[in-house]
């Protein structure tokens, strides 16, 4: 067998890491992956996925792995402030999928509504983080605060209750359970204006291997736009081979309803491409997290959490006009 330098036949091994189990929500990463997408632009790339007894967050600091996929721009801001090396290189998600759940027909007509509701159910890196956003910008009051389990029960059973979730899958639970379509407030159509879903690597790996990282990056863009408008069978079977928990509903409902949100393909990603950051917005971000309480103004600059060096260069735009026709 032939070994090259950069690895088998002249395939960079790349290991990438998630923050949960394998779901939709990943599901351009497995697309490239599961159509040779990666292979395409010379990557043999490793998927590791995470979980709640899993933290790979270290992992990338201490070298044992090259991208991590995170949450939203909390993290970055906090490796920042921590002087963690680590930097966004992409962001999946145009928008955060957190959302705030609410029964219909209790009147709640629009974000600021839940500001009334006597039980509002949130977890406890809800309660340190997003909580704090909605009390600064909307009134919300901790003497509301219950503990959200991830047990949708005793949302189920007090119809003025409020509910934290993914907007992307809580939901598609939630109907099957209860037959009801709840109420979905999304955080990011109410002015959370995080990236979500970001990608991070190394500072050292952006100085010393740029074009591997722009590999990584241009191969994740084009596998998430075949997943969301081409054919995903195939990275489907991957998801549900590493998970199997996940059922073809589940996945097809998520689909669904990130394209409905514009979870991952709206605002500057229509025209720069998936992946599109923006500094303005990651500062218009932080100054929000000042104002809750998260940050102190001026301890951190922002935007050099992330890097757009690897995006806004409209990769895939053409590709899903090709497949959509649109």
């Amino acid at each position: 067998m032939l070994v090259c330098a950069t690895g088998v036949f002249g395939q960079e091994k790349v290991v990438f890491a998630t923050n949960w189990k394998a779901q939709a929500a990943q599901g351009g990463f497995y697309q490239a992956l599961a159509d040779g997408t990666y292979k395409k632009y010379g990557l043999d790339v490793e998927i590791v996925q995470g979980g709640p007894m899993v933290n790979n967050r270290p992992l990338l600091p201490a070298g044992k792995i090259d991208f991590l996929m995170t949450g939203n721009l909390l993290h970055s801001f906090d490796n920042l402030k921590n002087k963690v090396p680590t930097v966004a290189v992409m962001s999946a998600f145009q928008k955060d999928p957190q959302a705030i759940f609410a029964h219909p027909g209790q009147g709640y007509a629009s974000f600021k509504d839940l500001a009334k509701a006597p039980v509002a159910l949130i977890g406890k890196d809800g309660q340190f983080s997003f909580w704090q956003w909605m009390k600064s910008e909307y009134g919300f009051r901790d003497e509301q605060l219950k503990p959200y389990t991830y047990n949708i029960g005793p949302f189920l059973a007090d119809k003025k209750s409020v509910q934290q979730g993914y907007a992307i899958e809580e939901p598609l639970t939630i109907k099957a359970k209860a037959g009801f379509d709840p109420l979905v407030f999304l955080l990011a159509d109410n002015g959370f204006s995080t990236y979500s879903t970001t990608v991070e690597t190394r500072a050292d790996m952006v100085r010393n291997k740029p074009e591997l990282v722009q590999k990584f990056v241009d191969a994740s863009i084009i596998g998430w736009n075949n997943y969301l408008y081409g054919n995903n069978q195939a990275a489907n079977e991957l998801i549900k081979k590493a998970n199997p928990d996940m059922s073809d509903a589940n996945i097809a409902g998520s689909i669904a309803l990130m394209k409905q949100m514009g979870i991952v393909d709206s605002g500057e990603a229509q025209t720069q491409g998936i992946g599109a950051m923006n500094p303005a917005r990651v500062k218009d971000f932080f100054d929000k997290m000042v104002k809750a309480g998260l940050y102190k103004a001026g301890e951190i600059d922002p935007t050099q959490a992330i890097t757009t060096q690897f995006v806004n260069k409209g990769v895939g735009v053409d590709l899903r006009r090709q497949l959509t026709g649109k």
